[in-house]
């Protein structure tokens, strides 16, 4: 039986996975830890990649989970890995967060609460289409992801996309991106697979397609 580890994307949980088929694989759920103070991307990945037993699992990450899934896979011998809505180096940023990252906009943020200053009520609908939940379902489900994440976590976790610079790329790399995708927009990424009209929450909304590829890719 094939085994992979799941790494969600940033502040959100293995529920972001929960419409998938994973008939014939042995699953696991990679869950983030808290950064330790000052901690850099690869030491993180190292204590990540711990929880990782088969020496021949292949990495699915979403997002900020498939560039983490990159930098385990730097550390630690990994069959796979499996690219969701995500980018697979730092020319595959957009330029305003590789631009956000050289004038330390993320600073800015306040370390106790990162969503205490604003209304959020306000902005959520912004937040939202960019993400492409667009289904009561979704809004409550990406809602929750707000409600509940570390602050801590988050603003590290920010600080490191913003500021990631690899260029290296594992052996056997994977990428399932959607064409309307806002985050990581889909003229600046090279996927091996294109889900059309599908957008960064395309693991959730998508699932039948994103079923299919990973089977095609396992």
């Amino acid at each position: 039986m094939k085994t992979v580890y799941c790494l969600c994307g940033l502040g959100s949980d293995e529920r972001i996975f929960s419409k998938l088929n994973w008939d014939g694989v042995d699953v696991h759920y990679l869950p983030w830890i808290m950064p330790s103070a000052g901690e850099s991307l690869s030491a993180y990945a190292v204590r990540m990649s711990e929880s990782i037993e088969d020496e021949n699992a292949t990495l699915i990450g979403v997002s900020f989970g498939g560039m983490m899934s990159i930098e385990i896979a730097k550390v630690r011998k990994i069959y796979k890995v499996v690219l969701i809505s995500s980018v697979s180096n730092r020319l595959q940023l957009p330029g305003w967060m590789r631009l956000f990252g050289k004038m330390n906009a993320d600073s800015l943020l306040p370390r106790k609460s990162l969503f205490s200053f604003r209304p959020t009520k306000i902005f959520e609908p912004l937040e939202n289409y960019f993400l492409g939940a667009s289904t009561e379902e979704e809004k409550k489900l990406v809602h929750e992801y707000r409600a509940n994440v570390d602050p801590v976590y988050l603003k590290w976790s920010i600080h490191q996309v913003l500021r990631w610079n690899n260029e290296w790329q594992p052996p056997a790399l994977y990428h399932i991106h959607g064409d309307k995708d806002r985050i990581f927009p889909y003229s600046l990424v090279t996927p091996t697979h294109t889900i059309p009209s599908a957008g960064h929450f395309l693991v959730y909304q998508e699932a039948e397609r994103v079923s299919a590829i990973l089977r095609e890719i396992l």
